[in-house]
């Protein structure tokens, strides 16, 4: 006799499967992808929001600047304005001096921003080679201890010492102010960047012959390029809004810089000529939106400029 075939039991799995509820690989593909674009467009609108939280003082100042004094005293202003009119630039120039004023901060912001990358870049890579060093140590907490001092807790013995020397008044005695200020965050900024040169592309280079200063000019130095110009922008544009030393360091009229001479349009009761103010201030931003237009692609230019062999 033969055996009795036996009944197949099906799967538990199987029997709880409901092809309604049942996923394709397609839908599956598409849950992921759909999460990552809503993500990728929260992020833009987050940094929309941003942008538009940035841009709102230099819009309103602009507007400000073409108003006629009328519409500046109405209850409703608005963005644009009705009459747009030069008079508030040409009030601005004939009640101060704009001109020389911009020309001191010039002078002071440029040669801050060129002595400190001078100072910084070597020093700079030698914190990033040398970072577990006892050195490279003392100089990072070196940063974050001059980072946490006031203004207020350093300008008297400041003043005291360059009344010694005798650079009270002077431009040259504010450089170096804005030098010695400017330092630690420079220096930690611009060994940042020489942290992510790779050792490996020096020491392909050496390989191939190249001495330690050729190696530092021709591949370590153009992947440093966008750090040392985003150094010195930085060092520039702290100098050229600095307020605080200028204002006690400096006493004759016609070495104040443009900072100061923007508070000369606010009179002894407070109440301030906001036309002129407004032109004189959208006058003094445009040195570092100019600047930073220049630079910006030159920062990404030289990214990799030191990698490629010749």
């Amino acid at each position: 006799m033969s055996p009795r075939p036996t009944a197949r039991r099906p799967r538990p799995d199987a029997a709880r499967r409901d092809p309604s509820t049942t996923r394709s690989p397609a839908a599956v593909r598409r849950g992921p992808t759909a999460r990552r674009r809503a993500a990728r467009t929260g992020q833009y609108l987050a940094l929309l929001g941003y942008l538009v939280f940035l841009a709102f003082p230099l819009l309103w100042l602009v507007s400000t600047a073409f108003k006629p004094p009328r519409e500046l005293a109405s209850l409703h202003p608005g963005w644009i304005p009705d009459h747009p009119t030069l008079d508030n630039f040409r009030q601005a120039f004939e009640e101060q001096p704009l001109l020389r004023s911009a020309g001191n901060s010039l002078i002071v912001s440029l040669a801050a921003a060129v002595i400190s990358v001078v100072i910084v870049t070597p020093m700079a890579y030698v914190m990033a080679r040398h970072h577990r060093s006892s050195l490279s140590r003392a100089a990072t907490g070196w940063i974050v201890v001059s980072q946490a001092f006031p203004f207020v807790l350093v300008i008297i013995p400041l003043f005291l010492v360059l009344k010694e020397v005798r650079l009270i008044d002077s431009l040259s005695g504010l450089i170096m102010v804005y030098v010695v200020w400017s330092l630690p965050f420079a220096l930690w900024m611009l060994a940042g960047y020489a942290r992510a040169v790779p050792r490996e592309l020096e020491e392909a280079a050496a390989v191939d012959g190249a001495g330690r200063l050729r190696v530092l000019i021709s591949v370590t130095m153009p992947l440093l390029t966008p750090g040392i110009v985003a150094t010195a922008l930085f060092a520039f544009i702290t100098a050229w809004n600095e307020f605080f030393f200028a204002l006690v360091l400096l006493k004759s009229p016609r070495k104040q810089t443009m900072p100061i001479i923007l508070t000369h349009f606010i009179g002894t009761e407070g109440v301030a000529d906001l036309g002129p103010l407004a032109a004189a201030s959208l006058l003094a931003t445009l040195p570092s939106l100019v600047l930073f237009a220049f630079i910006q692609r030159r920062i990404t230019s030289g990214t990799l400029a030191g990698a490629v062999k010749h």
